[in-house]
């Protein structure tokens, strides 16, 4: 690169480009062959940290289209469509789904592809496979592979490492082993293993600085603990549901949206629009809560139908308040994976 701009030095022209929002940088690159190299280089994507520029992104996968991501650019209320994720795997579910290092990381997972002539399924319960999307190079590339394959599983990004543990591998085994990844050296370790394995689908959340896992239908938690040496077995009274973490808090969608703060609920707003919606995903961004996509019905009047919609929940007043945001242009249906991405 030199002299991206007449009469000024290069690291001062990219503090410039720096502060262009980053749905126009496809457009930027249009310019010239130097600034097409300043958009896709570390010192931009660096400079926009320096200097605060840096976005928070929605990044969402549905059921429909196959593999297909879109990140949601909320301060512009748009959308904007990735390449499709190039795995071998046809509709790639019950994967992980995390940012860090300020890429967006698919990580294990197996199919939920059918093949249209036999009825059959791809016959890929689980896979080790780890994929990095990078929003600066607009690129997928493979990773490291975990050292245990694994779907339906607990994943996390705890102090900027990948955390996974429980779910289950292949010929549907649960299994309790854990690991980490360091995105920086691409290098997986192990980990102490969870003290309880069930037979069903678990996930994850940081609060307070811990990794918490939860099993579906169990109101046992098992909690990292801050060295991360190992994992404690604590009974909460967690409410079932879909719920994200917004500011350190844990919101529940469960008969009408409930505040869960350990032993302390409170019921913010009514829900009852998401008795029939269902495979929705819900995750925090900033002081706000988003609904994303999912199904809804049947009823009487129609079959079930997959829903693009975008419904936030501002909860940073006394009273918080629903309003509908951009739908999403091209995914619908059941959410596969949502995560927050920082650009």
């Amino acid at each position: 690169m030199s002299e991206l701009i007449e009469g000024l030095p290069d690291a001062v022209s990219i503090r410039c480009l720096a502060r262009v929002p980053f749905y126009l940088h496809p457009k930027l690159e249009l310019v010239s062959h130097s600034w097409r190299a300043a958009i896709h280089s570390p010192e931009l994507f660096n400079a926009r940290h320096e200097i605060g520029s840096s976005q928070d992104l929605l990044c969402v996968c549905a059921y429909d289209p196959e593999n297909l991501w879109q990140l949601y650019d909320p301060l512009r209320d748009l959308w904007i469509t990735l390449p499709v994720l190039p795995s071998k795997i046809t509709h790639l579910a019950h994967f992980g789904a995390v940012s860090t290092a300020g890429k967006l990381f698919i990580i294990g997972g197996g199919s939920g592809g059918v093949d249209p002539l036999t009825g059959d399924q791809d016959g890929c319960f689980a896979t080790d496979e780890v994929w990095s999307y990078d929003p600066v190079l607009r690129h997928w590339a493979t990773r490291a592979s975990m050292l245990v394959p694994r779907s339906m599983f607990a994943c996390c990004v705890l102090n900027g490492k990948i955390i996974v543990a429980g779910g289950f591998t292949t010929c549907r085994k649960s299994i309790s082993h854990a690991e980490i990844y360091d995105p920086d050296n691409d290098v997986w370790t192990p980990m102490p293993d969870l003290h309880r394995t069930h037979n069903s689908a678990c996930s994850g959340v940081v609060i307070e600085g811990k990794v918490h896992v939860l099993h579906k239908d169990m109101s046992t938690v098992q909690v990292l603990d801050n060295a991360g040496q190992g994992w404690t077995v604590e009974e909460f009274e967690w409410l079932q549901g879909p719920m994200a973490v917004v500011q350190g808090a844990l919101y529940v969608i469960s008969h009408g949206l409930i505040k869960q703060d350990k032993e302390v609920r409170k019921v913010l707003d009514s829900a009852s629009e998401f008795r029939r919606r269902f495979g929705f995903a819900m995750i925090g961004l900033g002081d706000e809560l988003y609904v994303i996509g999912g199904l809804i019905g049947p009823d009487r009047m129609s079959d079930i139908q997959p829903l693009s919609d975008v419904d936030v929940l501002t909860l940073g007043s006394e009273r918080p308040t629903w309003r509908r945001a951009a739908s999403m242009t091209r995914c619908q249906g059941t959410i596969l994976g949502c995560t927050v991405l920082r650009i």
